[in-house]
């Protein structure tokens, strides 16, 4: 590549917040509150590094190393799990809690898939550095020395075990380890220019990451499949808007669940965009939804497969 590629080419589906979509979606990730509020406080220094100075000057005026520690933390952020537990819906989607808080715009710059490039000799190093420059320069004019920024920038990775893959596979190519090593300047870039942004990677498989991306992550939130308790609190709301019962919603959140030892139940992502869906469409046009059916469809449906992606040796 001989010129910079232009922003389109790097960010697809860009985001600003607040964003009345995102607040809905983000809304309806139940189960996920300790996730959410973690998430939401580094964003919040972010925007507004002064707050943590003034929560440490009422409460511990002597912990001044304590709070440059934790004012120094890169600003990574890994979101990892299995596939439709939520990941990328949060990261797509806490911007707007913070705008909102903050009374500021954030926006969100989600990568696109077409930055790993082709495999020509330095075009995915490129891209990744055009990314992050794009991500500097913005996060850069909303920067206030004195006091809360105006607003932030939000770098989203998604599947970003593909292009951060371990530096120690034998068989990484030396194209992807240029890539590994592009991504690290980057973030170190941020951090050490205290911007308003920060970057969340998106995994699958963590122990595919480069440990010297783990090591940076100021949080590295694990994912998992959603409990009886939070199957619940997604479904209810929605069953209950159709007469059901609590025995019949009962049945249908134990039909989602794991049905023998050592299976898994369905993700947030099976419940949401596959069950709710599929219940609806089965009654329409011309019949109501009917709870006997429902569960019918329920106990019939095969919850995603865990991701079996390939280890390297």
């Amino acid at each position: 590549m001989t010129t910079p590629p232009d922003i389109d080419e790097l960010f697809d589906r860009r985001i600003t917040y607040p964003d009345i979509d995102a607040r809905q979606r983000l809304s309806r990730l139940v189960g996920l509150d300790d996730h959410k509020a973690r998430l939401a406080k580094m964003l919040q220094l972010l925007v507004n590094p002064k707050s943590l100075e003034s929560w440490a000057e009422m409460h511990h005026p002597t912990a001044i190393d304590l709070v440059n520690i934790v004012s120094r933390r890169p600003p990574l952020v890994v979101l990892a799990g299995d596939v439709g537990s939520g990941k990328t819906e949060l990261a797509e989607t806490i911007g707007d809690y913070v705008a909102r808080i903050e009374g500021v715009s954030i926006t969100l710059f989600p990568m696109s898939l077409s930055t790993r490039g082709q495999g020509r000799v330095g075009e995915m190093t490129q891209l990744l550095s055009a990314a992050f420059d794009y991500t500097f320069d913005e996060a850069q004019k909303l920067k206030d020395a004195d006091g809360p920024s105006r607003g932030a920038v939000i770098l989203l990775i998604d599947e970003a075990d593909a292009i951060a893959q371990s530096r120690e596979a034998s068989q990484m190519h030396h194209e992807d380890k240029a890539g590994v090593n592009a991504l690290i300047r980057g973030i170190d870039r941020l951090a050490n220019g205290k911007l308003p942004a920060a970057v969340i990677m998106c995994t699958n498989r963590l122990d595919a990451l480069d440990p010297a991306i783990q090591r940076r992550a100021a949080y590295i939130l694990a994912f998992g499949r959603p409990d009886r308790a939070q199957r619940k609190a997604l479904l209810a709301p929605h069953f209950e808007e159709l007469r059901f019962s609590e025995n019949q919603v009962d049945t249908i959140v134990d039909a989602t669940g794991p049905r023998r030892e050592g299976e898994h139940g369905f993700t947030f992502s099976d419940l949401v965009q596959r069950l709710l869906p599929d219940i609806v469409l089965d009654a329409y046009p011309n019949r109501p939804v009917n709870p006997a059916r429902a569960i019918e469809i329920a106990q019939a449906m095969e919850p995603t497969p865990p991701f079996q992606g390939a280890h390297h040796e």
